[in-house]
């Protein structure tokens, strides 16, 4: 672990400015912002994150100016350890929640979370407080589907700091839930703002998850593309983009400044 935050390096994936840590520094800086009641957002960043950000680049500076900006798929991976960064290994949205769920139990941390449809939001709290008894649940909601007014987003994040959470979980979908914290980030008293995605579906039992075989050799997408191929198609299309820039950049033919 470094020093400071700080000294925690980004690799350029495609200009988009990707920590290079691995679970263990993810914790640790978690457990310093608590310490030290600083207010930061946690981006995982799978491949189509990279390729949203290309195609918006308001949304890149969002990821750009996170607390982490985890690498969240093998791919990310692999092209961090190629730029030279030996030690990166990935940290992925579900494998975090947990993790950071058990050092929450043992050091008392208030989590809150924010997102997920209405029947599944209570199943995600159930089942982590099945697995963590002693953990602390300030609270949860689902958000309705799409934009809120603005006396509706107020009153959300009024919820939120009465309670006064430790770490909010944030489960809206990609790139809402990034556009959504970078925006209350600094109103809402809150030290650790995560968005975990499709981590509150995995979690809770509503859609499956990928075996580990295929999550550790790069194939979690192929799996998800034919659990959910209607919704998901629109996503993974643009990979074989995402491989092409990355091997511009890599051999120098296309710069992506940060």
């Amino acid at each position: 672990m470094p020093d400071t935050l700080s000294d925690i390096p980004r690799g350029n994936v495609l200009g988009v400015g990707v920590s290079a840590i691995d679970m263990s520094m993810a914790l640790g800086c978690i457990e310093q912002w608590i310490s030290a009641r600083q207010p930061h957002t946690v981006c995982v960043t799978p491949a189509h994150a990279v390729m949203e950000c290309i195609d918006h680049p308001e949304l890149k500076a969002v990821y750009n100016h996170s607390g982490l900006t985890t690498p969240d798929g093998m791919a990310i991976v692999w092209l961090m350890r190629w730029q030279g960064f030996r030690q990166v290994e990935r940290v992925y949205g579900p494998d975090l929640l947990l993790a950071v769920c058990a050092v929450a139990e043992v050091k008392g941390y208030r989590n809150y979370f924010y997102g997920g449809a209405p029947e599944v939001t209570p199943r995600l709290v159930e089942a982590l407080t099945q697995r963590f008894p002693r953990l602390q649940v300030a609270g949860y909601e689902s958000p309705p589907f799409g934009a809120l007014s603005a006396e509706e987003e107020a009153a959300a994040e009024e919820r939120i700091r009465r309670v006064e959470p430790d770490i909010l979980w944030v489960g809206l979908g990609s790139p809402r839930q990034e556009v959504w914290m970078n925006q209350v980030v600094e109103k809402l008293n809150v030290p650790v703002l995560v968005g975990v995605g499709a981590a509150f579906d995995f979690l809770s039992g509503a859609k499956p998850q990928a075996p580990r075989w295929m999550q550790r050799s790069g194939l979690e997408w192929l799996f998800r593309f034919f659990s959910e191929p209607g919704r998901l198609w629109k996503r993974y299309i643009k990979y074989p983009r995402f491989v092409a820039l990355a091997l511009m950049q890599h051999f120098g033919w296309r710069k992506f400044p940060l």
